[in-house]
């Protein structure tokens, strides 16, 4: 009889981590709290408009391709991809924004307008940047970070020194480029990191050959489609998948887990693969003496932002906005240091507007749109209702000044959702939206371990542990944690 796993939680993480586990020969049930699968990435329907309700860019089409393929499938299998172009829109001011071009020569010569010269470095930045890419991709996101001799490997190793670990992103692009819109173009990647760009490590360049190298693409159908896809394929691996299925309880008897209490009920396991918030499945899952860390370390973790989300449906058509728009028509590094510094709701944010309906009319009755706009704030603020209505009257008012179009009175579907969401339906910590931040020292074996250390059947995946928060490192670290297991358990 083939051991049985149980994978807390249908996120990006436990979907990876539930098909590896299966096509190993495992006997693999993933337990969900909620209603539908895929975690953040969930979606829900209202008045004819579908809503993503998590995650809207599609980046690093590879490591998707890569997930599948190791199944024997594609990505064309389960959903179907278009790259968008332009990638998205950047408002700097009134009548000021910059569409950026899917095309890198095109790219190019929007640098040059603003910098002489800069087009020829953007290439030299984008060779660097496509290194670190493949060292971090390849090798380092796949380290399980649970022993210092992981990344005595040579090629590693060696690649360390291209990496810049020690310089920050925010000198490392200026070492580059002069022009403020530049330079603000350039760091946005990071924002949702956790760290203002002079902290956070110049490897992440990486994410600027993800962005502009790679592209940006979407799913038709929306982001759901990804998870739709992966629950198909662990079905068809024999995965089994329990909804409405919150874990009380990791039960444990002489230093193993033996099982989960679910509903009252004790269901037994041989191993368990927790993808739900790492600091509840300890303090609130696990009694005392078997938790890894304690609350002490987890109130000194850095967290990466939480954020504040509206769900718009619009009865018209929205011109002066694209698929994917950032409003940085205020100044980055003052909200940066209201996230990251200084945490507190912010005086004014920059933000993010997402409008799928531009590019997929499924995701919106005919004539009408889908916009998704997206706030970062620290995490652990308090959250009310009266911070709710007044960001939304500050963001819509800024729409209307860089579009000229009012949507406040052509709204038939509206929904907010903030950190007192995120706790409610995932237990994120201090309402958590994107994981630990990555900080250097919050990096690789700093990381929460994927491994409890007092029992030898627990595992951890997802955006709090290796490698890190995001769509494709969560892919990842499901594959990680399983092979970990597999390899333990051999």
């Amino acid at each position: 009889m083939s051991k049985k796993v149980a994978v807390i939680g249908t996120g990006f993480s436990s979907l990876s981590a539930a098909c590896f586990l299966a096509k190993a020969g495992y006997d693999v049930h993933c337990y969900e709290k909620n209603s539908s699968p895929g975690g953040r990435a969930r979606k829900f329907e209202a008045e004819g408009f579908v809503f993503d309700m998590g995650p809207s860019w599609y980046w690093m089409p590879d490591v998707f391709e890569n997930f599948f393929s190791q199944f024997g499938k594609k990505v064309s299998d389960y959903y179907d991809l278009e790259r968008l172009d332009p990638s998205y829109r950047v408002v700097f001011g009134v009548d000021d924004q910059m569409d950026v071009p899917a095309d890198l020569d095109a790219l190019k010569s929007i640098f040059e307008s603003l910098e002489p010269g800069s087009g020829d470095r953007l290439d030299q930045f984008l060779e660097e940047s496509g290194y670190k890419y493949k060292v971090g991709m390849q090798d380092l996101v796949m380290k399980p970070g649970r022993s210092l001799t992981e990344f005595l490997d040579l090629r590693v190793f060696a690649g360390l020194f291209r990496l810049h670990m020690l310089k920050s992103i925010s000198s490392y692009i200026k070492k580059y480029f002069k022009h403020p819109k530049i330079i603000q173009l350039l760091e946005f990647p990071v924002l949702f990191l956790g760290a203002k760009p002079e902290n956070t490590p110049a490897l992440y360049s990486l994410m600027n050959y993800a962005d502009i190298s790679l592209g940006t693409w979407y799913p038709k159908g929306g982001m759901f489609k990804i998870v739709e896809g992966m629950v198909a394929l662990g079905e068809s691996l024999g995965v089994t998948f329990h909804y409405n299925s919150e874990v009380e309880q990791i039960l444990v008897a002489d230093k193993l887990v033996t099982g989960l209490r679910i509903g009252g009920h004790e269901v037994l396991s041989d191993y368990v693969v927790a993808g739900s918030d790492y600091h509840h499945t300890e303090q609130h899952l696990l009694e005392a003496p078997y938790q890894n860390y304690d609350q002490k370390y987890w109130d000194s973790r850095v967290m990466a932002p939480s954020c504040l989300i509206y769900y718009l449906g619009i009865n018209k058509k929205v011109a002066g906005l694209l698929h994917h728009n950032l409003f940085f028509d205020a100044p980055f590094s003052a909200h940066a240091t209201q996230i990251y510094e200084k945490p507190q709701w912010p005086d004014n944010p920059l933000f993010y507007v997402s409008c799928p309906s531009k590019t997929d009319p499924s995701v919106a009755p005919e004539g009408k749109e889908n916009i998704f706009i997206l706030i970062p704030i620290a995490p652990g603020l308090e959250d009310d209702e009266g911070q709710r209505v007044r960001y939304f009257k500050m963001v819509t008012d800024r729409i209307q000044k860089h579009t000229g179009v009012d949507i406040t009175n052509d709204i038939i579907f509206k929904r907010d959702y903030a950190m007192r969401d995120f706790i409610s339906d995932y237990h994120a910590f201090k309402g958590n939206a994107y994981g630990l931040a990555n900080t250097l020292k919050q990096t690789a074996i700093l990381k929460p371990s994927i491994k409890n250390k007092k029992l030898k059947n627990l595992y951890f995946t997802g955006q709090l542990t290796v490698p890190g928060p995001g769509v494709p490192p969560s892919l990842i670290s499901g594959q990680v944690v399983a092979g970990e297991l597999i390899k333990d358990n051999s």
